[in-house]
């Protein structure tokens, strides 16, 4: 009877182990758990490095956009002593005083590189120097470029007829408003130079309209 007991014992005890959780398995699910979580870390990594590129690549972009935007509205500066923008030839050459005064008649406009590019008038006076302002040639009416006509002596726009005096004032419309101004110098290396008129146009005796 007794050696029945025991043997049924060592039954239970074998089945008993052979439904028991293997090690092994319990080690593997640890090591796979490990690696998933490793696998995480690393893909987190990336992400974060991904989207510092990003942001990195839009800074870039956005900077190189906004730089010429801001300086579009800033004074261009100067070439010489007086804060001005040097006037230059349709080659792109600075213009000196000396040279472009020899080369004129006088009451001559002749077409410069003015502030920002403008096509601008340089005025020779009747003692064959610079007048103390240039003309901005761009039509008030439509922006066409109006040539200046000597034996009229004044500006007349082929586009739509409009017409203005030496000074630039209206003479005839359609254009609404005269010339812009711009100050002309000469520095003390010779070359001219614009600057911006900013006080009262003295043809209307009124603020600036091109400020």
């Amino acid at each position: 009877m007794k050696l029945l007991s025991i043997v049924s014992s060592l039954l239970c005890a074998g089945s008993a182990l052979s439904f028991a959780p293997s090690p092994v398995s319990n080690s593997r699910a640890v090591t796979s758990l490990n690696a998933a979580a490793e696998e995480l870390y690393i893909d987190q990594d990336r992400r974060n490095l991904m989207n510092l590129i990003l942001v990195g690549s839009a800074a870039v972009t956005v900077g190189g956009l906004a730089v010429p935007y801001i300086a579009f509205f800033v004074p261009p500066g100067a070439g010489g002593g007086s804060g001005g923008s040097p006037a230059k030839d349709a080659l792109g050459n600075d213009l000196f005083a000396k040279e472009y005064l020899e080369s004129k008649l006088a009451n001559d406009r002749s077409l410069a590189q003015g502030l920002k590019g403008d096509a601008t008038y340089l005025i020779v006076k009747e003692d064959k120097t610079l007048e103390s302002y240039g003309l901005n040639a761009v039509c008030t009416h439509l922006g066409c470029v109006v040539p200046w006509s000597a034996p009229n002596n004044k500006f007349m726009c082929p586009c739509h007829g409009s017409q203005y005096a030496p000074t630039g004032a209206v003479v005839r419309g359609p254009a609404p408003l005269p010339l812009a101004l711009a100050h002309c110098d000469v520095a003390e290396d010779g070359k001219i130079l614009f600057s911006p008129w900013s006080e009262t146009d003295f043809r209307t005796n009124g603020k600036p309209w091109w400020n």
